[in-house]
């Protein structure tokens, strides 16, 4: 899933990868969908046999609640189960979930260093999702662990976690010509 740039060896016919791509999975937030869904049914089931004797008012209220819960819970995990970042000689792309929004495109030219952060958690962005913190920059966390740090020319920066990220951090110093080393802002 991962193309390392440094496989490439001195000598041999094999080019050198113009492409890494890497992703990260929270198995976690399969749980958290379960009970969106169960709350789906739940709201599903009350519309269906409305043997309520309490009114027509509690009742709707009562479906409505469940089903927009269930809803939300839902979409809003299976939103942040996976994410997959792809890094080409023009861009940083990252998508999140099955249907890859939300979808951040950084281009490599805005780009003005890149660290390794080994470990980050949600608790250091608040929780997991797509994050803004004004003293931090944007993130996309899906689970703990290792991170790929951008640091943009405007002064923000940007963390995702994904697997591998010490060999996204060389392809990206390799595409920028930046030195190998550097700090670990989240360490």
């Amino acid at each position: 899933m991962t193309d390392h740039p440094g496989n490439a060896r001195h000598g041999s016919s094999q080019a050198r990868s113009t492409v890494w791509t890497g992703r990260a999975t929270n198995r976690f937030q399969w749980l958290l969908a379960a009970v969106g869904a169960g709350c789906l049914a739940l709201g599903i089931q009350l519309a269906v046999d409305s043997a309520w004797s309490g009114g027509f008012a509690p009742l709707l209220m009562s479906v409505i609640g469940c089903v927009a819960a269930g809803l939300l819970i839902l979409f809003g995990t299976l939103a942040f189960v996976h994410v997959a970042v792809k890094v080409d000689g023009d861009a940083l792309e990252v998508r999140c979930g099955h249907a890859g929004l939300p979808r951040r495109r950084i281009l490599l030219t805005h780009v003005v260093g890149a660290d390794f952060a080994p470990k980050v958690t949600p608790r250091h962005w608040g929780g997991w999702g797509y994050r803004w913190r004004p003293d931090q920059g944007t993130a996309v966390v899906v689970r703990r662990g290792e991170a790929l740090v951008l640091r943009l020319g405007d002064g923000r920066s940007f963390t995702v976690t994904v697997d591998d990220a010490e060999a996204a951090v060389r392809f990206i110093r390799e595409r920028l010509h930046l030195p190998a080393t550097g700090k670990n802002p989240e360490s």
